[in-house]
């Protein structure tokens, strides 16, 4: 199982409904608003490496109002 991390960026006003739309996607399995200097952070799981980059490339940072993401991908065994 692949796990990833993703930090957003987002304008301002628009974190609810990109939470909203980040629920929705296949294969995220938390999100939470956060204070500081990201707005919104998502905790991405899939069979593969390339699902997750998927996931994120082409559903994750393709939502409107998101500004910029960060990603940090977990290293199997290292729990």
């Amino acid at each position: 199982m692949a796990t990833a991390y993703v930090l957003l960026n987002c304008e301002l006003g628009s974190e609810e409904s990109i939470i909203g739309q980040l629920k929705g996607l296949e294969g995220v399995k938390e999100v939470h608003g956060t204070f500081g200097a990201y707005d919104i952070l998502a905790k991405i799981e899939s069979e593969t490496v390339e699902k997750l980059r998927e996931t994120i490339t082409w559903k994750i940072r393709k939502i409107e109002k998101i500004r910029s993401t960060l990603t940090l991908m977990g290293i199997d065994g290292q729990t």
